[in-house]
């Protein structure tokens, strides 16, 4: 066993509070972890990422992609410590282009993200394979290299090396041949911690150096050689460990609507009329849509779209009724990764419900004791899959909380796994600063007083739990949005009621020194929900009014009809200006979703002063216009909106507060 994995025994706690002692854990996954799989997941590859087919095998071009694109934190896969293994190999294929003398590009690295320190990487040359590894004692800290001559096949073709290691004993094997052995006077460090890096794959997070060939296969193998699971093997220079399932696939819709060029040639049947069925018979096959002139490639069981028409929304359609036990008055849709698509639905009773996406539409999978949960919120860390429920009143015993719940992936269901106490807990929000993760609950009110701290609880690795890390002062919090621009995060909170009047300031919050603080007050009226969208370079922020009201002014009817207002970000002037003022009646959510290249909103309006009858809008993205209403959707006491989108089509989902039925609408599309 590596002097890695004997520290982490040190280093994890040995037994959970009130339980007996746990079973010794590495820091991640003694298991090939698939590096590709992180930064290209099975739905789509990031922007700039493209699939290209050479020799007629499919890899990644990475290199017109943005570094921060295909990155990801290395607490997705280091889930139990922070401290790389001193034993472990790394597996690539490639196809690596000739490349001038003395110009170096990076297969992967591994950088601390606020010192930009290189902690690892993997870097070829014309005639050598480098590995890079920071190395730290008591005279300070230096970057070690480890060579390989004449290791870098840059012949065209594809191959496969394996490159292991474990202390000071380096060793590379390319295509399964004879390995070349190393023994460096630096050992790998047992102590290389990795919290607060991320991984970076094709750069060393700038544009200095990037990988402009084909790759494959990236897999970390901890704890262990992977020579002996791929070697001997019928076709060495594919020797496969581990790739992502998108290059298992047939490719799908490129981007930018180019056909991918292949180097072969192959039969091409292709059927006309409506639409055909897809199985295995048809595999591979295409189907041309003469109607809407789009071409559609047979991947698996569905038709995928390789070359369309500009698609355009052409009218809404109602799709189904969705009779849930009580009103509900949030609904959280998410996928797993595996498993399917699902909507949660907090009911104002004391059951909540999980459906899953069955047949084309929503069909009851889960229940769930909530106590008038107000929303759900879906979240992962690592592979651990997360559902967080927003209670706003006290279970039976006077205990008010609201509770965490983890997907089993054993069980298919989801569990409690931790209670966080909550004061009228409104709703919960999920976000990843510099590769930790947060928590925040919009706390509404504590009995009468709803001027009271919400609460942001930061996830602690050693206990797995999530531990209260930052307080803010707020006022009948109803709602928490977050979101990046460029390096900087902020947290907004939708500020509703003071005890006395609605019209009360809302908050923008940046990231500063480890907390956060305060950046910009915005004039809000019984504020009920934000939501950031970015259309094209610009940035807009939204906040949904929902009342003005005074006590010591007289109730009018029409205090329901206020302006809700779109914000936009004037980089300039480092502020959010407004944009556009939104007739709305009372306004609790705003969502924003695009059709093609057309972008929208909708807003859920849910009293008038009069009726809870009212029709809820779909705004269109119109340029120097802002955004025109297109759409009116009749609702009863509409509460929220999600869209999502199935392999069929668009949709939009909406709760009532004032009836057990929520609706889920279909995108027609032209």
């Amino acid at each position: 066993m590596s002097a890695l994995l004997t520290l982490c025994v040190l280093l994890l706690p040995l037994a959970a509070p009130g339980h007996s002692a746990q079973p010794w854990e590495p820091c991640t996954d003694l298991r090939p972890l698939d590096i590709l799989a992180e930064v290209v997941p099975p739905a789509g590859a990031p922007s700039g990422v493209r699939t290209m087919q050479a020799h007629g095998v499919r890899g990644l071009q990475l290199s017109a992609a943005a570094p921060q694109a295909v990155s990801f934190p290395a607490s997705r896969i280091f889930f139990r410590c922070d401290l790389f293994p001193q034993e472990f190999s790394i597996v690539v294929t490639l196809k690596v282009p000739n490349l001038p003398p003395k110009k170096n590009e990076y297969l992967l690295t591994l950088v601390a993200e606020e010192s930009d320190a290189l902690l690892l990487g993997l870097r070829y040359s014309p005639t050598q394979l480098h590995l890079l590894f920071l190395r730290e004692d008591a005279a300070g800290a230096w970057q070690t290299r480890v060579s390989f001559r004449s290791a870098t096949p840059t012949d065209g073709r594809w191959h496969t090396l394996v490159l292991a290691v474990s202390g000071a004993s380096f060793s590379l094997s390319v295509d399964c041949g004879v390995p070349l052995h190393l023994t460096a006077d630096v050992p790998f460090p047992a102590t290389l911690s990795v919290g607060g890096a991320r991984f970076f794959v094709g750069s060393r997070r700038r544009s200095k150096g990037l990988f402009t060939g084909l790759v494959r296969q990236l897999v970390l193998l901890p704890g262990s050689d992977a020579t002996p699971r791929l070697c001997p093997s019928r076709n060495a220079q594919l020797a496969v460990l581990s790739i992502p399932r998108v290059l298992q696939l047939l490719p799908g819709k490129p981007e930018d609507n180019e056909v991918l060029p292949y180097p072969y040639e192959t039969d091409l049947k292709v059927t006309l009329g409506t639409r055909p069925p897809c199985t295995k018979v048809e595999d591979a096959q295409f189907w041309f849509d003469a109607s809407r002139k789009g071409l559609y490639l047979c991947v698996g069981n569905e038709w995928v779209s390789v070359l369309a028409a500009r698609e355009r929304l052409d009218y809404v359609q109602q799709h189904q009724d969705l009779f849930t036990s009580s009103e509900t008055l949030g609904i959280e849709v998410f996928r797993i990764p595996g498993v399917g698509l699902f909507a949660a639905t907090a009911n104002r009773k004391a059951t909540s419900a999980i459906y899953k996406w069955t047949d084309g539409k929503f069909a009851s999978f889960q229940s769930l004791r909530t106590h008038q949960a107000q929303s759900w919120r879906h979240f992962t860390i690592g592979r651990k899959i997360f559902l967080a429920v927003a209670n706003f009143e006290p279970n039976e015993k006077g205990q008010e909380f609201s509770v965490i719940y983890k997907w089993s992936h054993r069980k298919l269901k989801f569990a409690p796994y931790q209670k966080i106490a909550t004061h009228s807990a409104r709703d919960w929000e999920a976000f990843e600063v510099h590769g930790e993760h947060f928590l925040a609950v919009a706390n509404h009110r504590e009995g009468d007083n709803h001027n009271i701290d919400s609460v942001i609880y930061k996830w602690n690795p050693a206990t797995r739990l999530f531990e209260t890390n930052q307080t803010i002062p707020t006022s009948g919090a109803y709602d928490w949005e977050f979101f990046t621009v460029g390096p900087y995060s902020f947290l907004a909170v939708a500020n509703t009621f003071n005890g006395t009047s609605t019209r009360v300031h809302s908050r923008l919050y940046v990231w500063l020194l480890g907390s956060f603080q305060l950046f910009q007050s915005f004039p809000t009226f019984g504020a009920a929900d934000w939501e950031v969208f970015h259309i094209g370079e610009r940035i807009f922020l939204a906040v949904a009014n929902s009342h003005s009201y005074d006590t010591e002014v007289q109730v009018q009817n029409d205090s329901y009809v206020i302006n809700s207002v779109i914000y936009e970000l004037n980089v300039t002037a480092q502020t959010f200006v407004k944009f556009q003022d939104i007739p709305t009646c009372s306004a609790l959510d705003w969502e924003f979703f695009s059709v093609g290249e057309d972008y929208f909103l909708v807003v859920a309006n849910s009293f008038d002063g009069n009726t809870f009858s009212v029709n809820s809008i779909i705004y269109r993205w119109q340029g120097y216009e802002g955004f025109v209403a297109v759409h009116s959707l009749p609702t009863f006491g509409c509460r929220d909106w999600e869209a999502f989108n199935t392999s069929a089509g668009s949709y939009l989902i909406y709760s009532s507060a004032k009836e057990p039925l929520s609706r889920v609408l279909r995108l027609r599309t032209r």
